[in-house]
């Protein structure tokens, strides 16, 4: 047996591209399928487990998938804001509320603007220095600290609305204070700030330059009494500090600031299903939906497209396996001469068969381990892969 395979893999050894492409042909076969298997479960267990978590999220009339993608994994375009008052609405029928601004980025890193609450509700911890505590402060994600390169004690400058934005809105500064821990989730990727801040961003708040100082004279307009007048060279702030955080100040009623959603978190499930009752008439101007059934609709669709891709995976497979197996066909009648040596200097017919069967069987296993080999590096990594690409 072992001379059997000794003769099998020198065979193998010396018409090396021959061996190779046999072996990427059967590994490939083999792993296709099973490997898009593995990333679409764990893609669907990843979206379904957060929205699981997640009992119900508020928004503006628009397109439900839309909503729950960037307010549970922050992808997807901007949805339609609403105000800031609905927070105060859900908190009136007892259920606590959770707003969340997701519109602006660090780069490619999005700005999450929301409360304290929020950490407590998806368990996040700080790591690395501490919560955000006032206005211009911010704490990263573990996945966000590393692709910034900045830790507690730095800082990190948001990024404009667009190249094009001339509303006067400045990118501001903002003061890393603390890191999270690892959650293997969309939380790892965000620049959290308090939902204040965001407005600053936004440009819903300023913080001017004191002209009652002395050093300030050349950008009073007008004075009248206490009340000064500036012109357009007073500074408008786009970093804020514990000097002059007192100049910051809104403008108009925050309760019709904007906000992207709401997370309502109900006590119970009878909260909910009256909460839910609540946003049901047809003058209501915002929409309430459960994400799990949002993902659910969406993995039913990505399922759907799977099947169809496995079958064409399949069909090309078997196409490959016949193209392969003929290969086989033709090498044995090309090894004709070889075969008559081997018969002639003593091989018997048993034996010559052994040994071309081995070398089939050789190729074949190693192709098997190295499907095995790539389907548990997809297991493992897979997902961080994939995500990278797509975040580039």
């Amino acid at each position: 047996m072992n001379d059997t395979l000794y003769m099998a893999w020198q065979y193998l050894a010396h018409h090396k591209v021959k061996t190779v492409i046999l072996v990427l042909s059967i590994a490939l076969i083999i792993y296709l399928p099973i490997g898009l298997k593995v990333i679409v479960d764990q893609s669907s267990d990843s979206l379904t487990d957060r929205a699981e978590l997640t009992p119900l999220v508020i928004g503006a009339k628009g397109s439900p998938l839309e909503l729950v993608l960037n307010t549970l994994y922050f992808e997807s375009k901007t949805p339609e804001v609403m105000r800031y008052a609905e927070a105060g609405r859900v908190s009136g029928y007892g259920a606590t509320a959770i707003p969340v601004y997701a519109r602006f980025r660090v780069d490619k890193q999005p700005i999450i603007g929301t409360t304290l609450d929020y950490f407590e509700f998806r368990g996040l911890k700080v790591v690395e220095g501490r919560n955000i505590v006032m206005l211009g402060e911010c704490v990263l994600g573990a996945v966000a600290a590393e692709r910034l390169g900045v830790g507690p004690g730095g800082s990190v400058i948001s990024s404009p609305d667009s190249v094009f934005d001339i509303a006067g809105t400045y990118p501001l500064k903002m003061s890393v204070v603390g890191v999270l821990e690892r959650t293997d989730s969309s939380d790892d990727e965000a620049v959290f700030v308090d939902v204040k801040t965001a407005w600053v961003i936004a440009g819903l708040a300023h913080g001017h330059q004191d002209l009652s100082k002395p050093e300030a004279s050349s950008q009073v307009l007008k004075k009248e009494g206490n009340v000064f007048v500036g012109n357009a060279a007073v500074v408008q702030y786009n970093e804020i500090t514990p000097d002059n955080i007192d100049s910051f100040h809104f403008h108009g009623d925050v309760s019709g600031f904007p906000v992207t959603a709401v997370i309502a978190v109900p006590r119970d499930a009878k909260e909910s299903a009256l909460l839910q009752g609540k946003y049901l008439g047809a003058e209501e101007r915002v929409q309430i939906i459960r994400p799990l059934d949002i993902i659910d609709e969406l993995l039913e669709t990505v399922i759907s497209v799977r099947s169809y891709v496995v079958m064409a995976v399949i069909v090309v497979g078997f196409s490959t396996l016949l193209t392969t197996i003929l290969v086989f066909m033709l090498s044995l009648r090309l090894r004709q001469r070889e075969i008559l040596t081997m018969h002639r200097i003593g091989g018997c017919r048993r034996r010559i068969f052994g040994i071309l069967a081995a070398e089939i069987v050789v190729t074949a296993f190693i192709g098997m381990c190295l499907a095995g080999v790539l389907t548990t590096f997809t297991a493992k990594y897979g997902a961080a892969v994939i995500q990278s690409i797509v975040m580039g």
